[in-house]
């Protein structure tokens, strides 16, 4: 139960600041430095992933479709869309993130922490 009380006081919070980000990103984008942007879209990226597609926090969609290429139907969506703009970009998002993905479970960091 504590988890969840601190799961929704901790979301009231940050979604209020995740759409601020997201008004930011869209703005530095178009007129501010690439970096800051770029660094904010693959926050928003990670928070995709583990939020609508149910994948690990730390890693991106790109490199979980890769994972999931073979099971799921939107994972060979994600990686045709990505292919039509880069081409074999899931495949090298996944060798760039794997080894994060097998680091963290192995030290067993995506455990619950609040109990």
């Amino acid at each position: 139960m504590k988890e969840r009380i601190a799961g929704f006081l901790l979301m009231c919070i940050v979604v209020p600041m995740a759409i601020l980000g997201y008004v930011i990103i869209c703005y530095v984008g178009f007129i501010g430095r690439v970096e800051r942007a770029r660094s904010g879209v693959r926050a928003l990226d990670h928070f995709v992933n583990a939020s609508v597609f149910n994948g690990y926090a730390w890693e991106s969609v790109s490199s979980h479709a890769w994972r999931e290429r073979d099971h799921k139907r939107w994972a060979r969506l994600v990686i045709r869309l990505t292919d039509s703009v880069q081409p074999d970009h899931c495949r090298r998002a996944n060798k760039r993130e794997q080894p994060i993905v097998d680091m963290v479970l192995q030290k067993g960091l995506h455990k619950q922490t609040i109990k």
